[in-house]
């Protein structure tokens, strides 16, 4: 098994690092790369500056890579998707993401012409964003519970119902809807896709504040209503459309950089610092620490890369994931815990806090981490996946 990238992959590394290096030189920088806001650094496209670069990858033809050349795309293999997301994590700027992976591949592959006229050349051009309308209060990692009700009116549906972690609802331009339009049907059956735009009078946004101040939301809709030309696909199909969704993001989700970026920089910050006049990098235990740490991103990076290994074989890593998301997330979790070990009373410094460390970026860490074992699958629900699809353990 080969985890190492091509000359033509390395050359492309190296082209994305060039073009971040020019973009850091900007005086809106320090709003574009964002390392420090852990889980949604990624993930949001919330300020004029990150919607602006989002456009700049447009110009440069990094949106859509692996698309078919007749939606605009350059049928490129995935594996330069995920590079160019690899290297964007690393220095916290915003990522193509679900717009151009799991939304744009599923209208892609079900859209109607309609909807592929409309939307595939916006998020091309960089001009919009989408907030994923999937869990709800009763229905998170046992998504095919959901309740949000989609009645079928003339021309087109009307919803009622309560959304909940909907974490880009308060920037997003779309909502990529998950609703049950066959509430007699079985309850992997029945559900359908819509889009929705985020604006309507019947749509509720209510911020919810997590422990890590990453903002996510509620979303409350009241007498939507959806023409039957942004339903994605066929009715009651959305099951279908939801998993396809989720898997189209296999290139681009599991990225080991911000892991790598961490454990440098913690490894940066204990060579500057001193104990009782002894260099922090001097201490056995702590160097002992830091040489496990090192180990287990290794291992992290092997996992990862047995994701990818399978991913580009066109097959759906699904027990991969599951073991390297278990893995990481945890290690993300350890590594905050000791460099907050490590740094001793300085360590538990908040970022407002003037003789913080690293801008209080491990205390922040540490509370920032526990949103990553929750997102795209729960710690637990991995677990579960990882014993029914390999150990054959019942569940």
């Amino acid at each position: 098994m080969n985890f190492n990238f091509t000359k033509e992959e390395e050359l492309f590394i190296e082209e994305v690092k060039d073009f971040i290096k020019e973009e850091k030189k900007k005086s809106n920088a320090d709003d574009v790369f964002a390392p420090n806001r852990e889980a949604d650094a990624q993930t949001k496209i919330d300020s004029p500056a990150r919607r602006e670069f989002m456009k700049i990858l447009s110009s440069k033809g990094y949106l859509g890579m692996s698309w078919p050349k007749e939606y605009g795309g350059q049928e490129k293999p995935g594996i330069y998707d995920y590079i160019l997301n690899e290297e964007l994590c690393r220095v916290g700027a915003p990522s193509p993401g679900k717009g151009v992976g799991s939304i744009g591949q599923t209208i892609i592959h079900h859209g109607s012409n309609k909807i592929k006229d409309e939307f595939l050349p916006q998020i091309l051009a960089g001009e919009i964003d989408f907030a994923l309308g999937y869990s709800e209060p009763s229905a998170g990692s046992d998504l095919a519970s959901l309740k949000l009700k989609a009645e079928k009116r003339d021309g087109g549906w009307l919803i009622n119902g309560q959304k909940i972690w909907t974490s880009s609802a308060h920037v997003a331009d779309w909502y990529w809807l998950a609703a049950r339009t066959d509430p007699e049907a079985p309850k992997h059956k029945g559900i359908s896709v819509f889009l929705v735009k985020m604006d309507d009078p019947g749509i509720e946004v209510h911020p919810i504040e997590t422990v890590g101040e990453h903002a996510t939301n509620s979303v409350f809709l009241t007498d939507v209503f959806i023409a039957d030309e942004y339903v994605i696909g066929d009715i009651n199909n959305g099951w279908k459309y939801i998993c396809e969704a989720l898997n189209y993001e296999r290139f681009t989700f599991y990225t080991i950089a911000p892991l790598e970026q961490k454990f440098k920089e913690l490894v940066e910050l204990i060579s500057q610092l001193s104990r009782d006049g002894t260099p922090l990098n001097k201490i056995p235990e702590i160097r002992k620490k830091i040489i496990y740490l090192y180990a287990d991103v290794q291992k992290a990076k092997v996992l990862q890369r047995k994701v990818l290994s399978v991913a580009i074989q066109d097959e759906v890593p699904q027990t991969e994931a599951a073991v390297f998301k278990l893995f990481s997330t945890k290690l993300h979790q350890k590594l905050a815990n000791e460099a907050m070990d490590i740094l001793g009373r300085e360590g538990l410094f908040r970022k407002e806090c003037q003789d913080s460390h690293a801008n209080g970026k491990w205390e922040w860490s540490y509370r920032s981490t526990l949103v990553d074992t929750i997102g795209a699958g729960t710690t637990e629900i991995q677990k579960n996946t990882i014993a029914k699809k390999s150990l054959n353990l019942p569940l």
